[in-house]
């Protein structure tokens, strides 16, 4: 299997290379199970992002990075569920396109998550960014609930969207074009 060698928080990792289409391929990232890339990339975005009161996560791979930012900051953490749950009174919407997901999905919070976020500065949190569609999802959520953006960060960006200047990231990701 084809990889690429990425340095990522200081630490090196060899990511799998997956293709898209005929033409593009990808270099996945999969914080899932790997501990040490997530703690120190926690460390390394709270290093970079503005002051903040809730960290708000798409239900994905970014999770644990979440996680992880909330206990170095002892800041609260919200997750955006992919479907709305029984314990959810009155849950809301938002529909995301993502380039690693085939069909449209939504995003859900609850009114007690929204409530959290009403007045409150929130850290949007995602593993890598790639289109942007999960981060105006989720954005769109903070804003449907009442609370404003602090920033927006992921780990990696992919593609176009290293050359953006309204994100905060660690590392760009290049994507691998075929000839």
């Amino acid at each position: 299997m084809d990889t690429l060698k990425m340095t990522i928080a200081g630490l090196e990792r060899e990511l799998p290379i997956f293709p898209i289409s005929d033409k593009v391929s990808i270099a996945a990232f999969i914080m899932f199970g790997d501990t040490e890339i997530t703690v120190a990339a926690a460390t390394e975005l709270l290093k970079k992002v503005p002051e903040f009161d809730i960290i708000l996560t798409p239900e994905a791979k970014s999770i644990p990075l979440a996680y992880e930012m909330s206990r170095q900051s002892s800041k609260p953490y919200i997750v955006a569920r992919k479907g709305p749950k029984l314990y959810m009174a009155e849950p809301f919407s938002v529909e995301v396109n993502s380039i690693t997901t085939a069909n449209t999905q939504k995003l859900y919070l609850g009114k007690l998550e929204a409530e959290n976020l009403k007045g409150k500065r929130i850290l949007v949190v995602d593993d890598v960014i790639s289109t942007g569609a999960s981060l105006i999802a989720v954005e769109a959520l903070v804003e449907k609930a009442g609370g404003t953006i602090a920033a927006s960060c992921a780990v990696l960006a992919e593609g176009d969207a290293a050359q953006r200047t309204d994100i905060v990231f660690l590392e760009p990701l290049p994507l691998i074009f075929k000839d």
